[in-house]
């Protein structure tokens, strides 16, 4: 099982979540860094069988509370689709 760290550790923006998400998970350039663009690319591009931990969530101003939620909610969406791929937030 393949082992990914998505650290959002000191993320200050939403576009800055979106370019570690690109980096992480190697999506393509044309990439729409929205949360529509993140349901999809996670479904084309997260590898089946994995583990994705997530970290510095408390890091994040306040602000994120509302769009984090949405990706938590994309995240279990992606969960229930794919084939053996869990998100683990560590902190």
């Amino acid at each position: 099982m393949e082992k990914i760290t998505l650290d959002f550790t000191g993320c200050k923006s939403p576009l800055l979540l979106h370019m570690i998400f690109k980096e992480t998970f190697g999506f393509p350039d044309f990439y729409g860094k929205n949360l529509y663009a993140l349901w999809d690319c996670l479904r084309d591009y997260c590898p089946d069988d994995c583990i994705i931990y997530v970290k510095g969530t408390r890091t994040l101003p306040k602000e994120f509370g509302e769009y984090m939620e949405r990706i938590y909610e994309i995240f279990h969406d992606v969960e229930e689709e794919g084939e053996n791929i869990q998100f683990v937030i560590v902190s």
